[in-house]
Formats: C-alpha cells, structure tokens, sequence
C-alpha cells in the first residue's frame, strides 16, 4: 500500500519533482541585488530590487497572508548565487504553486486529502514478520486513536493490500474539518500527505494532535524496518533527506498560517 501510495504522489506536483526536472536545465543568471519583504495591501510581498515577485508560469504577484511565509521565501531568493536554483528554494516553489493552482482548486485539494485517508497508510497493516506488526502497532494505533477522538470518527483497518472501504460517516466528517480552510493550508496539507502517505497524519497536524517528527516517524515505519534489516543505499538516503526539506517547509507554512 506504501508503494502504491508514492506512485500516486509521483503523478502530484508538490514541488519535489519540478525541482529534480529543473536540475537538469540550465539554471537562470541572478538578475537582481537587493532582496526584502514587508506588508502591502492585502497581505506580504518579497521584492527584488524594489518590485514585487510573480510566479514563474503564469505570472502572478506573489502575496501571502503571513509575514512568517513572506520572510522564509525572501531568504531563499536572497541565498542564491551566480544561478538561481528553484531545487534550493522549498518555500518559493511550493508559494507559487498555491497561488498558480489558485482559489478554484481548493474543493480538489480537499478532495485528495480525504481521498487519502480512505485509504490510509496506517490503515493497512502487515500479517508478518511479527516485529513490523508490533512497529506499526506502536506508531499508529495511538495515532488513530487521538484522530478518532478528536473528530468523532470510526476507522477500519485492514491486513494486507486488499482495499477496505472506511465508513461513509468518516469520510464525510473529515471532509467537513477541511471545509473553510484557506488555499495555503490545503496546498501545504496536499505535499504533507502526498509525502508521507496519509491524510490522517497531515490533519492530524494541522489540528496540533502530533508534532511533525511524530508525523514523519509514524510515516516511515515500514521503511524504517527495511532500513534496519537491510540497510539503506545511498539514493534512497538522499531522496529521504529531501523529501524531508519538503515537508519541514509545508510545516512551516502550516505553523505561519495560525500565528
């Protein structure tokens, strides 16, 4: 179910993918000295020698409603050196999808979210060996325990791969949580599940139920297990640390979004 979880998240655009695409292009000259961000109307913009920066497909002002979100991604512009390097520039990259994918897409990423859930990473559990069964055991079983109590919900988990329907009543609850959350949340919710396999983690997160490093623990216990009996390449350990970047940046996003 894992595997079939990260294929899904291959075919999502959550950044990741654009950044390893653009490392193999040639990387633009930077074009500009002064980097800075502050207030305007309506929310907080960065500039770059004075003007305000758009998205880099179709053309947008980038205006964010958190100053937290506006400073993070002027420190990526102002890193940059000779080239900038969109793989280097998390909070950048996952802004301008938000605003490129725009407020008409908020039904579709509510919908991923609980489409996940339906069919959940802890959800799924192995018949054997005995010790991932009691790793998942530990990691998940509180998880959704706290998921279940706070939101009023019922799971229903399974062994195995075979597809388990969850009760129509929960997946119109979680549903409703979402409802009324704002383009930032949901895009940052979107490249949380996407990343870490599970709709349940990302709103668990969101609703204050896990701290992130619970979230990607309990995400990556079957890879964990695998890692400790086999080890892990070289590949797989770097993807791991960028997949990371990733998702301590929609968790920032997250974190500015309710100061």
């Amino acid at each position: 179910m894992r595997d079939q979880l990260e294929d899904a998240h291959q075919h999502r655009d959550d950044g990741y993918g654009r950044a390893q695409h653009l490392n193999r292009v040639e990387l633009p000259k930077r074009f500009y000295k002064e980097v800075a961000a502050g207030p305007i109307d309506g929310g907080f913009v960065v500039t770059l020698d004075g003007r305000p920066v758009r998205t880099p497909g179709r053309k947008l002002p980038v205006l964010v409603p958190a100053a937290a979100i506006a400073t993070a991604m002027a420190e990526e512009w102002a890193a940059q050196g000779e080239f900038i390097d969109p793989a280097t520039m998390p909070m950048v990259r996952l802004i301008n999808s938000a605003i490129e994918s725009g407020e008409e897409m908020i039904p579709a990423f509510r919908e991923e979210v609980v489409k996940f859930a339906a069919s959940d990473l802890m959800l799924y559990r192995a018949e054997s060996p005995r010790e991932l069964v009691s790793e998942q055991e530990l990691a998940w079983d509180k998880a959704l325990t706290a998921i279940a109590r706070h939101f009023g919900v019922s799971f229903q988990p399974t062994m195995g791969i075979i597809h388990q329907s969850q009760p129509k009543a929960t997946l119109d609850r979680l549903a409703e949580a979402l409802v009324g959350e704002n383009l930032f949340v949901l895009t940052a919710l979107v490249s949380i599940t996407g990343l870490t396999g599970s709709g349940l983690l990302a709103m668990g997160l969101w609703h204050k139920l896990f701290s992130p490093d619970q979230v990607w623990q309990a995400a990556h216990v079957d890879e964990d297990y695998q890692i400790s009996h086999w080890g892990e390449d070289d590949e797989a350990a770097e993807r791991r640390v960028k997949r990371r970047v990733e998702f301590d940046t929609a968790v920032a996003v997250l974190d500015a979004m309710r100061a």
